[in-house]
């Protein structure tokens, strides 16, 4: 995390000085007017406050002002531009002992890094305004910050998160072993992928709402004939994520069984979109419960199946959410979360 330290006096930069130490386990940069006593390294030195400010919104994580809170949201105001973007904004007092997260509290990260200095700083108190912070209420969002989902239709999380704190009902689409994962179920309904609405949280890497929806990762499990090459593995590759409205950055890793460990186009798939590539053995696979398609490789190899055992193996809640689909009579691709 990069983090620009704003003073604007002499007793700002004190604090600001006092501060640092506080803050080794990140990049940080402090900013101040010349002619000022320090005992820093360096010192950014600049004129006005505008002419800082617009370069840091975009080349800073979080932003920590020592100055007063209404000069601080005047000069932001300008620049705000959307919450999935926007960086933390922190203001903190000359003692060092009041802090408060004002902009960009979950997605940004103000209300987590404020949680740390208030945690280091002696006395220091956090003043967080987030409703479903003090009523220690699910906030989604930071369920995906978290956990590294995608995220859209964001501009519907508001209504999602006053039904919550309002202690009503929300159904959220997803997959059994996704929803027993979320350890705050309080007004939450499993639901299926048909029973959307406007009040409905979507989680799933393929089922596309106007719903707010949070993308997981998914893994890919691939089986193979001996020898199948590059370009027909890829033309399967492409259509596969085509079907599914996939992306390549959508996929966590590709997975197979062991004896593809040298298969050539396997190998050069994964290299060539840069793909982690992980092999499970005939024992792994096996030791699945869970019931998979009819494969060829329970004939050659013993083995339940290749893509979708693969898959499951490889995942994070093992839950396969797309059985397998051949291409071409020579590739198989299953998917799991």
């Amino acid at each position: 995390m990069k983090i620009a330290i704003v003073t604007i006096n002499q007793p700002s930069l004190n604090s600001a000085c006092n501060l640092v130490p506080y803050l080794q386990d990140y990049e940080v940069d402090v900013y101040g007017k010349k002619d000022l006593k320090h005992n820093l390294k360096e010192l950014k030195i600049y004129n006005k406050l505008d002419d800082i400010l617009t370069p840091a919104w975009k080349s800073y994580n979080a932003i920590i002002c020592i100055l007063a809170m209404g000069a601080v949201v005047r000069k932001i105001a300008p620049l705000l531009e959307d919450k999935s973007t926007d960086p933390a904004v922190i203001v903190i007092n000359l003692a060092l002992d009041k802090v408060v997260p004002l902009l960009s509290g979950h997605l940004g990260g103000a209300n987590r890094l404020a949680d740390i200095l208030a945690s280091n700083l002696p006395n220091c108190i956090n003043f967080i305004s987030t409703a479903t912070d003090q009523t220690k209420t699910l906030a989604f969002e930071m369920l995906a910050k978290d956990r590294g989902w995608h995220i859209e239709n964001l501009k519907a999380l508001a209504k999602i998160s006053n039904r919550l704190l309002n202690k009503q009902n929300v159904k959220v689409a997803t997959y059994p072993r996704v929803f027993d994962s979320i350890s705050k179920k309080d007004n939450l309904e499993l639901v299926g992928f048909d029973s959307l609405d406007l009040d409905t949280v979507v989680i799933s890497p393929i089922v596309q709402s106007e719903c707010l929806t949070f993308r997981p990762k998914v893994y890919l499990g691939m089986g193979c004939n001996r020898d199948t090459p590059l370009f027909e593995l890829e033309e399967a590759f492409k259509l596969f994520l085509d079907k599914y409205n996939l992306k390549v950055e959508d996929i966590k890793s590709i997975s197979s069984f062991e004896a593809k460990k040298d298969e050539l186009g396997l190998l050069e798939l994964a290299q060539k979109y840069n793909l982690v590539i992980e092999f499970y053995n005939k024992k792994d696979i096996n030791s699945l419960e869970n019931s998979f398609s009819q494969s060829a490789s329970t004939k050659f190899f013993g083995l339940k199946g290749v893509a979708e055992p693969s898959s499951v193996l490889a995942s994070e809640y093992k839950e396969l959410i797309i059985k397998k689909e051949v291409y071409f009579k020579s590739v198989t691709i299953a998917v799991a979360i």
